[in-house]
């Protein structure tokens, strides 16, 4: 009796530990809490909003913002991911749209002209930030707030200089209104197709492929990281250029698909894509996130956006709620890692024993 005793439990005991590791596994991943939260977001405003939220019109208006802020949050997250930030992303969309607009719709030249000196602003900017960060000692949020207050002053001036306002329009050709700038069905952006694009591209880059290593390492130890051999300095350059180029993609959709380009426009995307990548679960130190988690945090922040539109809440409680939301996600990543953490320990200890 004894020793079926002993053989039961020596049989069952794996079971648990088996369910408690794969909880544990679950409970580290970095999207874990930002899932939970853009589900408890959706529910909430479909029950609050109805069938208005929940029809064409509302999943249009929260996806078509997802979409712009999701494209410049995404190497947003990267950098933050390898320990460092981008601010300049709030003037380098304004930079390209007039860029655009001046270009094609001022000058009349090819879209095409227009379209690639647009996204050759966001590659310029990028590669400054990378190079003054990685050739300085000066933190990346002073340099790329200096950067961006460069940027929106040339902006503004050369844009008052050439075309004697603060703002131009631009009457877009037929394919490049269909590649970047048309509406599907009348409500969806074309551009949610390019995010979708994006999400794919950047979850290779950093779930799939080495280099996605190297900025895990990097957001962990950039010295370490260089000692092991890896390019700190190309990598970070690198990841800025591709913010840079991200942010001047959403600026050329944007004046293709508004039509009109104005200095002061993208400013809020700042402290949104900030946002998304927080809510995504990203750490601010670094070393620490996912590709799924940005996107889920993308998500949030658009229904959250979006959705007070659809409820008796009034606009006015809607900073008020993003506020709250992004503590609230920070808290809810932050335990679910502490849990992760403790129960990894416990773990370890009983395996010891």
């Amino acid at each position: 009796m004894v020793t079926h005793s002993t053989a039961t439990s020596d049989t069952t005991s794996p079971a648990p530990s088996g369910r408690g590791a794969a909880f544990g596994r679950l409970a580290r991943r970095p999207e874990t809490g930002s899932f939970l939260g853009m589900v408890a977001v959706f529910v909430f405003f479909a029950v609050a909003g109805g069938q208005q939220f929940l029809g064409a019109a509302g999943i249009s208006s929260w996806l078509n913002i997802a979409s712009e802020v999701g494209i410049v949050a995404l190497p947003v997250g990267l950098l933050m991911i390898a320990g460092e930030l981008d601010i300049s992303v709030g003037s380098v969309i304004p930079a390209s749209s007039l860029t655009v607009a001046i270009i094609s719709g001022y000058y009349h030249a090819p879209d095409l002209v227009g379209i690639a000196a647009g996204l050759s602003v966001g590659l310029v900017v990028g590669f400054v930030n990378g190079y003054l960060v990685t050739r300085t000692s000066i933190p990346s949020l002073i340099i790329t707030i200096g950067t961006m207050f460069g940027v929106m002053g040339l902006t503004l001036g050369l844009t008052v200089m050439v075309a004697g306002s603060t703002g131009v329009t631009l009457v877009p050709g037929s394919v490049a209104k269909a590649i970047l700038g048309q509406y599907v069905g009348g409500m969806f952006q074309v551009t949610i197709l390019w995010w979708g694009l994006f999400c794919v591209v950047l979850f290779y880059l950093l779930h799939a492929s080495p280099v996605g290593n190297w900025i895990f390492a990097l957001g962990g130890d950039r010295v370490s990281a260089r000692n092991a051999g890896i390019p700190t300095s190309g990598l970070t350059i690198g990841l800025y250029m591709l913010s840079g180029f991200a942010s001047a993609f959403v600026g050329v959709s944007e004046v293709l698909v508004y039509q009109s380009a104005q200095v002061l426009a993208g400013q809020s995307f700042i402290f949104n894509s900030i946002m998304c990548v927080v809510i995504g679960g990203v750490l601010l130190t670094g070393g620490f996130g996912s590709i799924v988690g940005i996107v889920f945090g993308t998500i949030t922040f658009a229904v959250v956006n979006q959705g007070i539109y659809f409820t008796s809440i009034t606009p006015d409680a809607g900073s008020i709620i993003i506020g709250a939301l992004l503590l609230l996600a920070v808290l809810t990543n932050d335990t679910f890692r502490q849990l992760a953490l403790r129960y990894s320990s416990r773990k370890s200890r009983k395996s010891k024993q």
